[in-house]
């Protein structure tokens, strides 16, 4: 499979007025998208904090990011943005994929929309996942709490 490229659109989650266009390098390794921190000033996107991450080498990076609205293919999220150095290729990550419902499809080297997004409870497929509804969950320690939404202890 090769490199994925996507047009994708950034902008201030409150503010769609500057907008950061560019073709984004799909990265499913990536938890985070990536763009120049020139572009993201430029469009008044504004640090909100910063966090160690470690990069394809295995080098460690502290990397400003910001909350930016993300749109491609039709779908919009909010997530975090990173503030990549100058002349960086923008990077796509995971999290804005999947909050999108958009996968990459690897056979094809495409990307595809879910025809649905997964919000349900995956304990009878034995897949960590949440539970909804008040439903109460025990811990492998013992310990059990009601939740409105909770995380289910997986394998």
């Amino acid at each position: 499979m090769g490199l994925i490229h996507v047009p994708v659109a950034i902008s201030r989650v409150d503010d769609v007025d500057a907008v950061y266009h560019a073709d984004f390098l799909v990265d499913t390794g990536a938890t985070d998208s990536m763009a120049p921190a020139s572009e993201l000033h430029r469009i008044g996107i504004t640090p909100v904090g910063s966090k160690i991450y470690e990069l394809a080498d295995g080098a460690r990076h502290e990397y400003a990011f910001g909350l930016a609205r993300i749109e491609l293919m039709g779908e919009v999220t909010a997530g975090r943005i990173l503030f990549g150095p100058d002349g960086v290729e923008p990077l796509l990550g995971v999290t804005a994929l999947e909050s999108m419902g958009i996968t990459v499809d690897p056979a094809s080297g495409t990307l595809r929309r879910l025809p649905a997004i997964p919000l349900k409870p995956l304990a009878a497929t034995g897949r960590r996942g949440f539970r909804a509804r008040g439903q109460r969950v025990e811990a492998a320690s013992g310990n059990r709490s009601t939740f409105a939404v909770s995380c289910t202890a997986g394998e």
